[in-house]
Protein backbone atom coordinates (compact mmCIF):
# COMPACT_ATOMS: atom_id res chain seq x y z
CA UNK A 1 0.00 0.00 0.00
CA UNK A 2 1.37 3.27 -0.88
CA UNK A 3 1.99 6.09 1.62
CA UNK A 4 -1.34 7.96 0.43
CA UNK A 5 -3.41 5.18 0.32
CA UNK A 6 -2.50 4.32 3.85
CA UNK A 7 -2.79 7.66 5.12
CA UNK A 8 -6.27 8.08 3.98
CA UNK A 9 -7.52 4.37 5.13
CA UNK A 10 -5.89 5.13 8.41
CA UNK A 11 -7.63 8.12 8.91
CA UNK A 12 -10.82 6.70 8.44
CA UNK A 13 -10.11 3.67 10.38
CA UNK A 14 -9.68 6.23 13.18
CA UNK A 15 -12.88 7.82 12.11
CA UNK A 16 -11.04 11.31 11.32
CA UNK A 17 -13.86 11.59 8.23
CA UNK A 18 -16.44 8.84 7.67
CA UNK A 19 -15.07 8.19 4.25
CA UNK A 20 -12.27 9.93 1.49
CA UNK A 21 -11.71 10.34 -2.01
CA UNK A 22 -9.18 11.98 -3.12
CA UNK A 23 -6.78 12.89 -6.10
CA UNK A 24 -3.59 14.01 -7.28
CA UNK A 25 -3.44 15.30 -10.87
CA UNK A 26 -0.92 18.05 -13.12
CA UNK A 27 -1.83 20.09 -16.33
CA UNK A 28 -1.22 17.03 -18.40
CA UNK A 29 -3.39 14.48 -16.39
CA UNK A 30 -4.06 12.24 -13.41
CA UNK A 31 -1.33 11.44 -11.31
CA UNK A 32 -2.75 9.18 -8.25
CA UNK A 33 -6.13 8.62 -7.02
CA UNK A 34 -7.44 6.80 -3.82
CA UNK A 35 -9.94 5.79 -1.63
CA UNK A 36 -11.29 4.11 1.70
CA UNK A 37 -14.40 3.65 3.80
CA UNK A 38 -18.29 3.46 3.08
CA UNK A 39 -19.77 6.01 1.10
CA UNK A 40 -23.31 4.31 2.20
CA UNK A 41 -23.58 1.00 3.78
CA UNK A 42 -24.09 -0.39 0.44
CA UNK A 43 -21.24 1.41 -1.56
CA UNK A 44 -17.76 1.73 -1.27
CA UNK A 45 -16.32 5.45 -1.20
CA UNK A 46 -14.88 5.19 -4.95
CA UNK A 47 -13.62 7.91 -7.83
CA UNK A 48 -17.50 7.79 -9.03
CA UNK A 49 -18.74 8.64 -5.51
CA UNK A 50 -21.40 11.75 -6.32
CA UNK A 51 -20.93 14.55 -3.69
CA UNK A 52 -22.59 18.03 -2.35
CA UNK A 53 -19.81 20.16 -3.18
CA UNK A 54 -21.70 23.22 -1.88
CA UNK A 55 -19.20 25.89 -2.06
CA UNK A 56 -16.72 24.35 -4.67
CA UNK A 57 -19.62 25.73 -6.68
CA UNK A 58 -18.10 29.72 -6.51
CA UNK A 59 -15.21 28.85 -8.47
CA UNK A 60 -17.10 26.88 -10.94
CA UNK A 61 -19.85 30.33 -10.91
CA UNK A 62 -16.76 32.58 -11.25
CA UNK A 63 -15.87 30.98 -14.12
CA UNK A 64 -19.24 31.46 -15.85
CA UNK A 65 -19.38 35.02 -15.29
CA UNK A 66 -15.80 35.58 -16.63
CA UNK A 67 -16.92 33.91 -19.79
CA UNK A 68 -19.35 36.48 -20.44
CA UNK A 69 -16.48 39.13 -19.46
CA UNK A 70 -14.10 37.52 -22.15
CA UNK A 71 -16.71 37.59 -24.28
CA UNK A 72 -17.67 41.52 -23.92
CA UNK A 73 -20.96 41.39 -22.69
CA UNK A 74 -20.12 42.09 -19.12
CA UNK A 75 -17.62 43.97 -17.58
CA UNK A 76 -16.25 43.37 -13.80
CA UNK A 77 -17.50 46.60 -13.21
CA UNK A 78 -21.11 46.85 -14.55
CA UNK A 79 -23.48 47.82 -11.68
CA UNK A 80 -25.61 44.81 -10.76
CA UNK A 81 -28.48 47.08 -10.63
CA UNK A 82 -28.50 48.15 -14.47
CA UNK A 83 -28.64 44.37 -14.99
CA UNK A 84 -31.12 43.19 -12.23
CA UNK A 85 -33.77 46.59 -11.42
CA UNK A 86 -34.91 44.36 -8.43
CA UNK A 87 -31.36 44.65 -6.81
CA UNK A 88 -32.01 48.12 -6.22
CA UNK A 89 -33.92 46.77 -3.14
CA UNK A 90 -30.94 45.70 -1.65
CA UNK A 91 -29.84 48.19 1.91
CA UNK A 92 -27.27 48.35 4.28
CA UNK A 93 -27.65 46.55 7.79
CA UNK A 94 -26.50 49.30 10.52
CA UNK A 95 -28.59 47.74 13.40
CA UNK A 96 -31.03 44.74 15.00
CA UNK A 97 -32.88 46.07 18.06
CA UNK A 98 -36.24 44.76 19.61
CA UNK A 99 -37.67 48.53 17.99
CA UNK A 100 -36.57 46.60 14.37
CA UNK A 101 -34.20 46.87 11.59
CA UNK A 102 -32.28 50.29 10.53
CA UNK A 103 -31.30 49.74 7.08
CA UNK A 104 -29.96 52.81 4.74
CA UNK A 105 -29.14 52.58 1.03
CA UNK A 106 -25.25 51.81 -0.04
CA UNK A 107 -23.29 54.69 -0.72
CA UNK A 108 -21.76 53.09 -3.98
CA UNK A 109 -23.13 50.35 -6.55
CA UNK A 110 -22.46 46.99 -6.00
CA UNK A 111 -20.32 45.27 -8.98
CA UNK A 112 -19.97 41.94 -10.60
CA UNK A 113 -16.83 42.73 -8.84
CA UNK A 114 -17.68 43.02 -5.75
CA UNK A 115 -20.22 39.98 -6.09
CA UNK A 116 -17.10 37.78 -7.21
CA UNK A 117 -14.92 38.59 -4.53
CA UNK A 118 -16.60 38.69 -1.32
CA UNK A 119 -16.60 42.61 -1.11
CA UNK A 120 -20.38 43.38 -1.83
CA UNK A 121 -21.21 43.36 2.20
CA UNK A 122 -23.40 40.09 1.86
CA UNK A 123 -22.37 37.36 4.85
CA UNK A 124 -23.85 33.89 5.54
CA UNK A 125 -25.32 33.67 9.13
CA UNK A 126 -22.94 30.19 9.47
CA UNK A 127 -20.42 33.22 10.15
CA UNK A 128 -21.75 36.19 10.65
CA UNK A 129 -23.72 37.12 14.11
CA UNK A 130 -25.68 40.03 12.26
CA UNK A 131 -26.61 38.26 9.84
CA UNK A 132 -27.55 35.36 11.61
CA UNK A 133 -29.55 37.64 14.07
CA UNK A 134 -31.55 39.12 10.65
CA UNK A 135 -32.79 35.75 9.75
CA UNK A 136 -34.05 34.91 13.41
CA UNK A 137 -35.90 38.17 13.14
CA UNK A 138 -37.02 38.34 9.81
CA UNK A 139 -37.74 34.46 9.58
CA UNK A 140 -35.85 34.95 5.96
CA UNK A 141 -35.14 31.55 4.74
CA UNK A 142 -31.59 30.41 3.61
CA UNK A 143 -30.64 31.08 0.22
CA UNK A 144 -29.85 27.23 -0.07
CA UNK A 145 -33.44 26.87 -0.41
CA UNK A 146 -33.29 28.09 -3.51
CA UNK A 147 -36.65 30.67 -3.15
CA UNK A 148 -35.99 33.90 -4.73
CA UNK A 149 -36.79 35.89 -1.74
CA UNK A 150 -33.86 33.90 -0.19
CA UNK A 151 -31.59 36.60 -2.36
CA UNK A 152 -32.28 40.11 -0.43
CA UNK A 153 -30.12 39.33 1.95
CA UNK A 154 -28.82 43.01 3.59
CA UNK A 155 -25.46 44.17 3.39
CA UNK A 156 -23.09 44.76 6.09
CA UNK A 157 -21.09 47.40 4.57
CA UNK A 158 -20.67 49.39 1.97
CA UNK A 159 -19.72 47.83 -0.97
CA UNK A 160 -15.89 47.53 -1.63
CA UNK A 161 -15.00 48.38 2.18
CA UNK A 162 -14.18 44.67 3.43
CA UNK A 163 -14.29 41.54 2.75
CA UNK A 164 -17.11 39.02 3.74
CA UNK A 165 -17.76 36.01 2.61
CA UNK A 166 -21.40 35.72 1.50
CA UNK A 167 -24.01 35.20 -1.35
CA UNK A 168 -22.37 36.92 -3.80
CA UNK A 169 -22.14 34.55 -6.29
CA UNK A 170 -25.72 33.48 -6.44
CA UNK A 171 -26.27 37.10 -7.26
CA UNK A 172 -24.02 36.54 -10.29
CA UNK A 173 -25.87 33.98 -11.35
CA UNK A 174 -28.71 35.66 -11.67
CA UNK A 175 -26.94 38.88 -13.85
CA UNK A 176 -25.49 35.58 -15.82
CA UNK A 177 -29.47 34.58 -17.16
CA UNK A 178 -30.46 37.94 -17.44
CA UNK A 179 -27.90 38.74 -20.17
CA UNK A 180 -27.26 35.23 -21.80
CA UNK A 181 -30.77 34.83 -21.70
CA UNK A 182 -30.13 30.71 -20.63
CA UNK A 183 -31.00 29.46 -17.05
CA UNK A 184 -28.00 29.08 -15.11
CA UNK A 185 -28.24 25.16 -14.98
CA UNK A 186 -28.27 24.97 -19.17
CA UNK A 187 -25.64 27.79 -19.40
CA UNK A 188 -23.29 25.82 -16.98
CA UNK A 189 -24.08 22.61 -18.95
CA UNK A 190 -23.69 23.91 -22.34
CA UNK A 191 -20.75 26.07 -21.77
CA UNK A 192 -18.92 24.16 -19.02
CA UNK A 193 -19.68 21.05 -17.80
CA UNK A 194 -19.89 19.52 -21.70
CA UNK A 195 -16.95 21.14 -22.73
CA UNK A 196 -14.52 19.84 -19.94
CA UNK A 197 -15.83 16.58 -19.60
CA UNK A 198 -17.74 17.22 -16.53
CA UNK A 199 -19.89 14.35 -17.14
CA UNK A 200 -21.50 13.82 -13.67
CA UNK A 201 -21.74 17.53 -12.56
CA UNK A 202 -25.23 18.84 -12.04
CA UNK A 203 -27.34 21.16 -10.21
CA UNK A 204 -30.10 17.89 -10.75
CA UNK A 205 -28.46 15.07 -11.02
CA UNK A 206 -29.62 11.99 -13.09
CA UNK A 207 -30.94 9.37 -11.05
CA UNK A 208 -27.90 6.76 -12.00
CA UNK A 209 -25.82 9.25 -10.42
CA UNK A 210 -27.69 10.12 -7.45
CA UNK A 211 -27.50 6.17 -6.80
CA UNK A 212 -23.90 7.08 -5.76
CA UNK A 213 -24.56 9.73 -4.24
CA UNK A 214 -22.85 9.85 -0.54
CA UNK A 215 -24.31 9.56 3.13
CA UNK A 216 -23.88 13.15 4.43
CA UNK A 217 -22.86 12.79 8.07
CA UNK A 218 -22.48 14.99 11.34
CA UNK A 219 -20.04 14.23 14.57
CA UNK A 220 -22.77 14.64 17.61
CA UNK A 221 -21.49 15.05 21.17
CA UNK A 222 -20.58 11.43 21.50
CA UNK A 223 -17.97 11.63 19.09
CA UNK A 224 -19.48 9.30 16.44
CA UNK A 225 -20.65 10.24 13.10
CA UNK A 226 -24.40 9.71 12.35
CA UNK A 227 -26.13 10.30 9.26
CA UNK A 228 -28.02 13.73 8.72
CA UNK A 229 -29.68 15.40 5.90
CA UNK A 230 -28.54 18.68 4.48
CA UNK A 231 -28.76 19.31 0.81
CA UNK A 232 -29.45 21.80 -2.30
CA UNK A 233 -33.47 21.77 -2.87
CA UNK A 234 -34.62 19.57 -5.87
CA UNK A 235 -36.00 21.98 -8.69
CA UNK A 236 -35.72 25.45 -6.78
CA UNK A 237 -37.08 28.60 -8.03
CA UNK A 238 -33.49 29.57 -8.85
CA UNK A 239 -30.38 27.55 -8.88
CA UNK A 240 -27.49 29.50 -6.83
CA UNK A 241 -24.06 29.68 -7.72
CA UNK A 242 -22.89 29.47 -4.50
CA UNK A 243 -23.54 26.12 -3.53
CA UNK A 244 -25.86 24.12 -5.62
CA UNK A 245 -23.69 21.21 -7.53
CA UNK A 246 -23.70 17.68 -6.97
CA UNK A 247 -20.15 16.65 -8.48
CA UNK A 248 -17.31 13.64 -8.03
CA UNK A 249 -13.22 14.15 -7.67
CA UNK A 250 -12.57 13.51 -11.42
CA UNK A 251 -14.89 16.13 -12.67
CA UNK A 252 -13.19 18.19 -10.45
CA UNK A 253 -10.08 17.85 -10.98
CA UNK A 254 -10.82 18.62 -14.78
CA UNK A 255 -11.94 21.82 -14.07
CA UNK A 256 -8.67 22.53 -11.94
CA UNK A 257 -6.12 21.31 -14.50
CA UNK A 258 -8.65 24.02 -17.08
CA UNK A 259 -7.18 26.26 -14.62
CA UNK A 260 -3.42 25.08 -14.70
CA UNK A 261 -3.30 24.86 -18.29
CA UNK A 262 -4.75 28.75 -18.43
CA UNK A 263 -8.69 28.58 -19.38
CA UNK A 264 -7.73 25.14 -21.71
CA UNK A 265 -7.99 21.45 -21.63
CA UNK A 266 -8.12 18.95 -24.14
CA UNK A 267 -8.11 21.53 -26.94
CA UNK A 268 -10.99 22.99 -25.49
CA UNK A 269 -10.22 26.95 -24.89
CA UNK A 270 -13.21 28.01 -22.06
CA UNK A 271 -11.46 31.62 -21.59
CA UNK A 272 -8.77 33.40 -22.52
CA UNK A 273 -5.20 33.44 -20.89
CA UNK A 274 -5.69 37.24 -19.90
CA UNK A 275 -8.86 36.65 -18.30
CA UNK A 276 -7.82 33.40 -16.71
CA UNK A 277 -5.36 35.58 -15.10
CA UNK A 278 -8.44 37.00 -12.52
CA UNK A 279 -8.89 33.92 -11.26
CA UNK A 280 -5.19 33.32 -10.09
CA UNK A 281 -4.38 37.05 -9.07
CA UNK A 282 -5.46 39.02 -5.73
CA UNK A 283 -8.41 40.61 -6.43
CA UNK A 284 -8.86 42.55 -3.30
CA UNK A 285 -5.77 45.01 -3.22
CA UNK A 286 -4.68 45.85 0.60
CA UNK A 287 -7.66 43.75 2.11
CA UNK A 288 -6.99 40.34 3.46
CA UNK A 289 -9.54 37.56 4.27
CA UNK A 290 -10.27 37.65 7.76
CA UNK A 291 -10.33 34.22 10.40
CA UNK A 292 -13.98 33.46 10.06
CA UNK A 293 -15.79 32.66 13.87
CA UNK A 294 -18.86 30.08 13.40
CA UNK A 295 -22.33 30.81 14.89
CA UNK A 296 -23.35 27.76 14.37
CA UNK A 297 -20.67 24.80 16.04
CA UNK A 298 -22.06 21.83 14.03
CA UNK A 299 -21.45 23.63 10.86
CA UNK A 300 -18.39 24.67 11.07
CA UNK A 301 -14.87 25.14 12.95
CA UNK A 302 -12.80 28.23 12.59
CA UNK A 303 -11.79 29.10 9.16
CA UNK A 304 -8.30 29.40 9.37
CA UNK A 305 -6.19 27.73 7.28
CA UNK A 306 -2.49 29.19 7.94
CA UNK A 307 -2.56 30.72 10.95
CA UNK A 308 -0.21 34.17 10.53
CA UNK A 309 -0.76 33.58 6.71
CA UNK A 310 -1.98 36.66 4.55
CA UNK A 311 -4.70 35.00 2.47
CA UNK A 312 -6.59 36.88 -0.64
CA UNK A 313 -9.30 36.52 -2.97
CA UNK A 314 -9.15 35.63 -6.95
CA UNK A 315 -11.84 35.90 -8.85
CA UNK A 316 -13.27 32.15 -7.93
CA UNK A 317 -10.60 31.22 -5.03
CA UNK A 318 -8.57 32.10 -1.80
CA UNK A 319 -5.39 32.69 -2.13
CA UNK A 320 -2.21 32.41 0.54
CA UNK A 321 0.57 35.21 -0.23
CA UNK A 322 3.17 33.13 1.36
CA UNK A 323 4.71 30.14 1.11
CA UNK A 324 3.27 26.87 3.20
CA UNK A 325 6.78 25.08 4.11
CA UNK A 326 6.66 21.64 2.86
CA UNK A 327 3.36 22.07 1.26
CA UNK A 328 1.80 24.72 -1.53
CA UNK A 329 3.48 27.76 -3.12
CA UNK A 330 2.20 30.98 -2.44
CA UNK A 331 -0.35 32.39 -5.05
CA UNK A 332 -1.50 28.87 -4.63
CA UNK A 333 -5.52 28.52 -4.99
CA UNK A 334 -7.97 27.21 -2.56
CA UNK A 335 -11.55 27.03 -0.96
CA UNK A 336 -13.79 23.96 -0.05
CA UNK A 337 -17.31 22.70 0.56
CA UNK A 338 -19.22 22.92 3.50
CA UNK A 339 -19.46 19.22 3.94
CA UNK A 340 -15.05 19.21 3.76
CA UNK A 341 -14.98 18.49 0.18
CA UNK A 342 -11.40 20.57 -0.33
CA UNK A 343 -9.18 21.49 -3.14
CA UNK A 344 -6.03 23.60 -4.07
CA UNK A 345 -4.59 24.31 -7.06
CA UNK A 346 -0.49 25.17 -6.42
CA UNK A 347 0.50 27.05 -10.30
CA UNK A 348 3.93 26.72 -9.35
CA UNK A 349 4.38 23.37 -8.83
CA UNK A 350 1.85 22.12 -11.12
CA UNK A 351 -0.39 20.67 -8.80
CA UNK A 352 -4.34 20.00 -8.34
CA UNK A 353 -5.58 18.22 -5.69
CA UNK A 354 -8.48 17.41 -3.76
CA UNK A 355 -9.74 15.69 -0.64
CA UNK A 356 -13.06 14.85 -0.35
CA UNK A 357 -15.74 13.58 2.04
CA UNK A 358 -18.91 14.17 3.55
CA UNK A 359 -18.99 15.29 7.20
CA UNK A 360 -19.85 18.29 9.89
CA UNK A 361 -18.06 20.54 11.06
CA UNK A 362 -16.58 21.89 8.46
CA UNK A 363 -12.87 22.10 9.44
CA UNK A 364 -13.32 19.95 12.20
CA UNK A 365 -9.79 19.57 13.80
CA UNK A 366 -9.67 16.22 13.01
CA UNK A 367 -10.43 16.66 8.99
CA UNK A 368 -7.78 18.61 9.11
CA UNK A 369 -4.98 16.84 10.87
CA UNK A 370 -6.12 14.61 7.88
CA UNK A 371 -6.03 17.40 5.16
CA UNK A 372 -2.60 18.44 6.37
CA UNK A 373 -1.09 15.44 6.46
CA UNK A 374 -2.59 14.79 2.91
CA UNK A 375 -0.74 17.72 1.43
CA UNK A 376 2.45 17.25 3.14
CA UNK A 377 2.21 13.96 1.61
CA UNK A 378 0.94 14.56 -2.11
CA UNK A 379 4.52 16.86 -1.76
CA UNK A 380 6.28 14.04 -0.73
CA UNK A 381 5.31 11.48 -3.27
CA UNK A 382 6.02 13.92 -6.16
CA UNK A 383 8.67 14.70 -4.59
CA UNK A 384 10.00 10.86 -4.34
CA UNK A 385 8.23 10.08 -8.29
CA UNK A 386 10.64 13.17 -9.18
CA UNK A 387 13.97 11.33 -8.00
CA UNK A 388 16.22 9.63 -10.40
CA UNK A 389 15.49 5.85 -10.37
CA UNK A 390 18.55 3.55 -12.72
CA UNK A 391 15.66 2.71 -14.91
CA UNK A 392 14.58 5.77 -15.65
CA UNK A 393 18.05 6.97 -15.70
CA UNK A 394 19.34 4.50 -18.09
CA UNK A 395 16.54 4.95 -20.51
CA UNK A 396 17.26 8.59 -20.92
CA UNK A 397 20.86 8.22 -21.11
CA UNK A 398 20.19 6.11 -23.96
CA UNK A 399 17.78 8.49 -25.15
CA UNK A 400 20.50 11.31 -25.38
CA UNK A 401 22.86 8.74 -26.74
CA UNK A 402 20.37 8.26 -29.50
CA UNK A 403 19.21 11.41 -30.29
CA UNK A 404 23.55 12.52 -30.53
CA UNK A 405 24.63 9.27 -32.64
CA UNK A 406 22.04 8.35 -34.75
CA UNK A 407 21.58 4.84 -35.37
CA UNK A 408 23.77 3.88 -32.68
CA UNK A 409 21.77 2.09 -29.90
CA UNK A 410 22.52 0.91 -26.13
CA UNK A 411 21.99 -2.11 -25.34
CA UNK A 412 19.52 -2.89 -23.01
CA UNK A 413 20.52 -2.64 -19.40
Amino acid sequence: MLPLDRLLADAVARQDLPFAVAMVANRNGVVWRGSAGQATPSRAAAPDTLFRIFSMTKGIGSLAALILVDRGLLSLETPVASVLPEFSDIQVLESISRDGLVLRPPRRPVTLRHLLTHTAGFAYGTWNTNQAAYHEFTGMPHVLTGTLASLYYPLHFDPGEDFSYGIGLDWAGRVIERIDGRRIDHFCQEEIFRPLGMVDTAFEPEAAARDRLADLKARGEDGQFAVTELSPTRYPEFYGLGGSLYSTAPDFIRFMRMVLNRGELDGQRMISPETIELMTVNQIGEMSVPVMKPVVPWRSADVDFFPGTRMTHTIGFFRNEADIPGMRSAGSLTWAGAANTHYWIDPVNDVAAVLMTQSFPFLEPRFMDTYTAYERAVYQHLAESAKPSPANTAAKVADVLGRRRPGVRCRDT
